[in-house]
Parts: C-alpha cells; structure tokens; sequence
C-alpha cells in the first residue's frame, strides 16, 4: 500500500513531526536490532527475550505473528504499546520512531489485548468517549457511535458493560483501540476462549477495518486462524525472527508433503519404504511422508507395489501453515 494510501487521523494530523524514522515507505511497523533484556534474579541471571531482531510488516497487510509461548511476541507487542521498554535498537510505527517521536507512533496503534478488561461500571458509548479524551480526540471529531455500529455494538451503546457477552466484550476492546482512528491494529490472541461462532463474528468486523485500509497484526495460537486471515507470517523462535515471508510462499518452500494411498484391500501394518520415507497406517489406508526434493512418487508407488500392496486410489496431502510453524520451531530441537 503506497504511504499516503492511509491518511492520519486528523487529531494525528496535527500533531506531524518534524521528521519521520528512516525506514522502508511500506512498513507499517519497522524494527532494526531490536533486543530486550529483561534483569532476572541472581538465581536465574539476566533473560534475553529479543536478540536483536529485525522485522518489517508491510502497510495494508493482514500479518501473523508467530511463535511458541516465551518466543517474544508480547515482549515486542508491548515495546510497540509503550508498556515495556527496549534495551537497544530502533523501532518506528507508521515512520514515527518510538524514541523521537512517542506520542505519534503510539497514537498510529491500536492494541486489543489478549484479557478481557472493560470497566463494567460504564457503559460502551461513555468507555469510547472517555478512551477518546485520553487520546485528545476533539469532541468534534469523535465516531463513538461510527465505531459501535461497524462493530455491531449500536444497540449496546447504552447498556452498562457488564451486561454485554463473552463475545461483544471482545468487540467492545476492538472498537476503543479505534477510538483515534490508528493505522495499525494489533490482536494479541483476540479469540482465545472464544466460541467457533464468536470467532467468525469477530474476524468478521476486524476484517472490515482491514478493507477500510487499517493494517492488521495478529498473534495467535489458532494456526489454522492465521492460515485462512494472514497474507503474510512473522515467526518469532527463542527472541529471534525464524522467518517472514508472503504465506503461500512459506508453505511452498516447506520440502515436505504427504501421500494418501488407499489400497484395494485394507492393510494393517506399515511396509518398509526406505530411509527417506516414513510410513503409517490410517484407517486401513497408507500415509507416507517425503520430501519431494528427495524422492519421486513413482519411487514411493514402486516400493509399495513391491511390498504386495494394490493401489486403488492416492492423493498428495499439500503441507499446511502448522507443518511451516513446527518445522521453523521444533524441528531443530528435534533432531
């Protein structure tokens, strides 16, 4: 998305720096070096929860975030939101730097966390009003209601907040990290806890503000939720950024692919493929994994011929974003 596809909002308009960071025109969010180092204990030590990463996501993107529990996502969510801050390196939001110019790049954010937290004793349409002051939205310029109605909250607008459900408590945190009109929005596990129909409910609206032209980050351990939202994945592995790549091209480069065989008569037992393949039995039907760098089908369909096997039908089962993820993570500690 070209850099002025987006305008700022205007209460942002007001505020423009004298200078914007240095980084790449299609970065929403730009990292350089970026490391954390957290004191620890005298026990443990100090805890390097960033090394040194660096990470760009691309304006107009819907981007995942990746990575095992401890891998660094919300150390890097919370560098963003201002809630912890860097040891070293540099960090622009929107071209703002975060260190030059705080209050500009923090006012291009938007961040739902992942724990449900509204103040029960107010109602939506006063929580929005109240996030707007913090953010100084002029009065004039406020969309309270704009944002209840695209979240399908209007008719909740005047209802106290502890009456709302699971689900609309979920859009409510989307619609106040709205409230000033920010050009990203970050998801920490936005549908955590959440029912099937919430989850589709709330990706539904979130998905609405992206074609608007907001830039969506998400995190999440549903990996078949990024699969399907994602255009492009960041994977975070010990501190350190494992890949980031356009989804479709990051399953393509996994070397890794199954193949279905169904044989005329339901076998029991797995033959004997060779050290380059891996075999399993499944419901009386074959499952053999390979990696088609490595080994053909016609080699797989030889084998299994030669181990008395009659094949009656086969399918290639492609490589999804879960084998990508485990690959990129757990791989190495498994070998």
């Amino acid at each position: 998305m070209p850099d002025d596809a987006r305008p700022l909002s205007p209460a942002l308009q007001s505020q423009q720096p004298i200078a914007r960071a240095a980084t790449s025109s299609d970065a929403a969010i730009a990292a350089r070096g970026l490391r954390k180092v957290y004191k620890g204990t005298k026990k443990s030590g100090p805890k390097e929860a960033l090394k040194g990463i660096d990470l760009e996501v691309p304006r107009g993107s819907v981007f995942g975030l990746l990575g095992p529990n401890g891998a660094g996502k919300s150390t890097f969510i919370n560098i963003l939101a201002g809630l912890v801050n860097k040891t070293e390196g540099d960090v622009s939001i929107w071209g703002f730097d975060i260190d030059k110019n705080p209050r500009q790049a923090r006012a291009s954010i938007g961040v739902v966390p992942q724990e449900i937290s509204t103040d029960v004793f107010f109602t939506p349409k006063e929580g929005l009003e109240i996030q707007a002051g913090l953010y100084g939205v002029p009065k004039s310029e406020r969309r309270t209601m704009e944002i209840l109605r695209n979240l399908g909250l209007e008719d909740k607008a005047d209802s106290y907040v502890r009456f709302l459900s699971g689900g609309m408590k979920r859009r409510l945190l989307v619609a106040k990290a709205m409230v000033h009109d920010p050009p990203v929005l970050i998801l920490d596990e936005p549908t955590a806890g959440v029912d099937i129909e919430l989850r589709k409910q709330l990706w539904e609206q979130v998905m609405r503000l992206h074609e608007r032209g907001v830039t969506v980050i998400l995190t999440t351990h549903y990996l078949e939720e990024a699969q399907e939202l994602c255009d492009t994945i960041g994977i975070i592995h010990k501190g350190e950024v494992a890949t980031v790549k356009p989804k479709d091209e990051l399953i393509a480069s996994l070397d890794r692919k199954a193949l279905m065989i169904v044989p005329d008569e339901p076998i029991e037992a797995a033959p004997s493929l060779g050290a380059l393949c891996g075999a399993e039995v499944r419901g009386g039907n074959l499952y053999v994994d390979y990696r088609p760098s490595e080994t053909r089908v016609g080699d797989i369909l030889s084998a299994v011929n030669s181990a008395g096997i009659s094949v009656k039908d086969l399918s290639t089962v492609e490589a999804d974003l879960e084998d990508v993820f485990l690959e990129l993570t757990y791989g190495s500690d498994r070998s």
